[in-house]
C-alpha cells in the first residue's frame, strides 16, 4: 500500500474515533507538503470542522496527535491553520522503497475482463499521400493515451479509420493513369505512400495550369475550376468508383495496397500500432443506412431537393447536412457508419477520438447525433482535441508538395542523434549495431518526447535541434540518465553487491524526497488518464530525472562504505530506473541500457 493510502486510511480512522464522522478514505487525498513548511504530506481538515464543532487548528492538532499515537508511519506533525503537515517516520521510507521495487508493474492498475472497454481512434490518414508531421503528433498522442488508459486499468482497443475514398483519392489515381507510365514502388524504389503522394502533387500541378489557361481565356476562377477537364475526369472517376466499375476499383485496390504497405512501415518505425482498422469505403454506406433509419424515426428531415438534414437548433447548434441531394454521404455520415460498425464489433463503454482542434464543432454534432440514434456512449464520447504542430519555418502545406514528411523527419532525427551522440562521445566503446540502435532510440525518443511534453491542447512549434539536447527537458537527457543508472547497477552486480537484502536505515532528506517522488508515480499515471494528458507523464519523468541527477551529484553510491546506506542508494537507483522505463514506455519511448 502506498504512503498516501496509509495516511488517508489512518486519517479516516482518526475522524471516526474522534468525531464519529464516517469519512471515505478514498476522498482523503494527502498532498506533498509545500517546501516552505516542515513535512512530507499535508492533509486539509476543513471538511470535518463543522461536524467537529471546533476551530480548524484544533481539529488538525487533535488528528495529528491521534496519528502520532496510533499510526507507526507518522513521526510528528505541525499545523498551519486548517492544514495538517505530517512528517513520516524516516525509516518508514525504506519500506516504501521496498514496496516500489517489489511491485511488478508498479504504478499500473491491473486490467480484468470486467474493466471498462475504451476505444481510442487515432491516425486517420488519407490514402493519397504519406503521413506528415501533423500525423506524427496525432499518432504519438493516440498511442500514448492508449497506453496510459491501459495503465489505469482499462481494456483498450486502438483503432484507425482510413480515408480511402473520395475525390482526393481519384486525383492520385487519375494522375498515375495519365502520367505514371506503369510506375510501381518496385520499379521506382519508392515507398508506396510516397509514390502515390507524388502523383497527387502532379495532379495539382496540371490542374492549376489548366485553371490558369482557362482564366486567360476570360473565365472567372470559379468557372475555370468547374470547367477544368482534369477535374471533370476526376469526378467521373469517382462516379465510376461509386458504381463499382471493375477497372476503376482494380486501380484503386492496387494503388491503395501500395499506400498501406508504406503506412505499415512508417507506423512500425514510429512504434505505434492498431487493434482494428476501419476503412471509409466500408463505412460510408453503413452511415447512409443509419441516417435513413433516423429519417424514418423522425430524428432527421428531408428537404425538397432530396437532401437529408438534422435540426440541432434545440441543442444550441444549427441544421446539419447528412446526405446530399444526390444521395452521397458527407464526413459526418461516414463517422456515424463507423460508429455503427464499431458498436457491433465491441461493447464500447467510452469512445475517444484523437483529432485536431479544427474539428471541435464536428464532434459536438457527432456526439448529439449518435446519442439521438441510440448509441449509449454517444453523449459521453470524448474528442481528444489537440493543437497544430509547426516547424520554425512555418506551417505545413501538403497540396503544394512541401509537406513535412514523417519518414524524412524520422530519418533527420536519427541522423542528428548520431551526429550529436558522436560529438559527445556517447557512442564510444559500443559496436556499430549497438550504435545504430542507440541512435534510433535517441532520435525517435527526442521527437516523441518533444511532441508529448507539451499540453496537447496547445499549438506548438517542433524544433528538431532543441529536441536533441542531452541537457534540459528532452528525451535524450532522460535516456542518458537512465543509461547512467543502469551502468551503476551493472557495476554493482559485477562486484557481487546485492541490493535486495538491506537493513532498514533512515534515509537523509534528499533521499526521502526522491523516494516520495517515486511514490507519487501511481497518482501521476491516474491523473494523466483522467485528464487525457501524456504531458503529465513526460514532465513527471523529467522532474524525477532532475532530482536523481542532483542526488547522484551529491552522494557516493558504489563508493559508500556503510553497507546499509550503499544498499539503500542502489535500491533508489533500481526504483528510479524502473519508474523512468515505465513512464517512458507510456509515451512510446524506448530507453537504452548503455550510452
Amino acid at each position: 500500500m502506498s504512503i498516501d493510502n496509509i495516511i488517508a486510511q489512518a486519517v479516516a480512522r482518526a475522524v471516526k474515533e474522534l468525531y464519529g464522522i464516517d469519512a471515505d478514505a478514498s476522498s482523503i487525498v494527502p498532498q506533498t507538503t509545500k517546501k516552505e513548511f516542515e513535512g512530507n504530506l499535508t492533509v486539509v481538515v476543513f471538511p470535518w470542522v463543522k461536524a467537529a464543532r471546533k476551530a480548524p487548528e484544533a481539529v488538525a492538532t487533535e488528528i495529528g496527535n491521534w496519528l502520532v499515537d496510533n499510526e507507526p508511519a507518522v513521526d510528528r506533525f505541525n499545523v498551519v491553520k486548517g492544514f495538517l503537515n505530517i512528517v513520516i517516520e524516516p525509516t518508514f521510507w525504506t519500506s516504501v522503497l521496498h514496496h516500489i521495487n517489489d511491485t511488478p508493474d508498479y504504478g499500473r492498475t491491473a486490467v480484468t475482463g470486467t474493466s471498462p472497454l475504451v476505444m481510442v481512434e487515432y491516425s486517420s490518414p488519407n490514402t493519397n499521400k504519406p503521413l506528415h508531421l501533423g500525423h506524427v503528433r496525432n499518432n504519438l498522442l493516440g498511442y500514448s493515451l492508449s497506453e496510459i488508459l491501459k495503465a489505469c486499468g482499462n481494456r483498450v482497443v486502438k483503432t484507425n479509420i482510413v480515408n480511402d475514398r473520395g475525390i482526393h483519392i481519384c486525383k492520385s489515381m487519375l494522375a498515375w493513369k495519365k502520367w505514371g507510365d506503369g510506375a510501381t514502388p518496385e520499379s521506382t524504389g519508392k515507398k508506396g505512400d510516397h509514390l502515390i503522394g507524388d502523383f497527387y502533387v502532379l495532379f495539382d500541378k496540371h490542374y492549376k495550369a489548366e485553371v490558369a489557361e482557362l482564366m486567360e481565356k476570360g473565365m472567372s476562377k470559379e468557372e475555370a475550376e468547374k470547367e477544368s477537364p482534369l477535374m471533370k475526369e476526376a469526378r467521373e472517376m469517382l462516379r465510376r468508383w461509386e458504381q463499382r466499375d471493375p477497372e476503376v476499383r482494380g486501380l484503386w485496390e492496387m494503388m491503395n495496397s501500395w499506400v498501406y504497405a508504406g503506412f505499415d512501415e512508417t507506423y512500425k518505425r514510429m512504434g505505434v500500432d492498431f487493434d482494428k482498422i476501419y476503412y471509409e469505403s466500408n463505412t460510408y454506406l453503413e452511415g447512409k443506412e443509419k441516417v435513413l433509419e433516423g429519417l424514418e424515426k423522425g430524428i432527421m428531415y428531408r428537404k425538397e431537393d432530396g437532401s437529408v438534414w438534422a435540426d440541432l437548433t434545440a441543442d444550441g447548434l444549427d441544421h446539419k447536412l447528412l446526405l446530399r441531394s444526390d444521395g452521397t454521404s458527407v464526413y459526418m455520415t461516414q463517422d456515424i457508419g463507423t460508429a455503427k460498425l464499431r458498436y457491433q464489433d465491441y461493447p464500447i463503454d467510452k469512445m475517444i477520438y484523437v483529432v485536431g482542434n479544427e474539428q471541435n464543432y464536428h464532434f459536438q454534432v457527432l456526439s448529439l447525433l449518435l446519442d439521438k440514434l441510440g448509441f449509449k456512449w454517444g453523449k459521453d464520447l470524448v474528442h481528444f482535441s489537440y493543437g497544430m504542430v509547426e516547424l520554425p519555418e512555418g506551417k505545413m502545406k501538403s497540396r503544394e508538395g512541401t509537406v513535412v514528411d514523417a519518414d524524412d523527419l524520422m530519418d533527420e532525427m536519427v541522423s542528428t542523434a548520431r551526429a550529436v551522440s558522436g560529438e559527445l562521445g556517447k557512442l564510444d566503446g559500443v559496436s556499430s549495431e549497438e550504435a545504430d540502435e542507440i541512435c534510433e532510440m535517441v532520435g525517435l525518443g527526442a521527437l516523441k518526447y518533444f511532441l508529448l511534453k507539451v499540453d496537447p491542447t496547445k499549438n506548438m512549434t517542433f524544433n528538431p535541434k532543441e529536441s536533441i539536447d542531452f541537457n534540459g527537458n528532452t528525451g535524450p537527457f532522460i535516456q542518458y540518465t537512465y543509461a547512467r543508472i543502469r551502468s551503476v547497477l551493472r557495476k554493482a552486480a559485477e562486484k557481487g553487491i546485492c541490493i535486495t537484502d538491506y537493513t532498514p536505515v533512515a534515509p537523509n532528506d534528499k533521499e526521502i524526497a526522491l523516494i516520495q517522488t517515486l511514490a507519487d508515480y501511481p497518482a501521476v499515471v491516474k491523473k494523466a488518464g483522467t485528464s487525457y494528458s501524456p504531458a503529465l507523464i513526460a514532465n513527471y519523468v523529467y522532474d524525477l530525472v532532475k532530482q536523481f541527477n542532483q542526488f547522484y551529484h551529491d552522494y557516493t553510491i558504489l563508493g559508500e562504505e556503510d553497507e546499509a546506506v550503499r544498499s539503500l542508494r542502489l535500491a533508489l537507483c533500481e526504483a528510479t530506473s524502473g519508474v523512468i522505463s515505465s513512464g517512458m514506455a507510456l509515451l512510446g519511448i524506448r530507453v537504452p541500457e548503455r550510452m
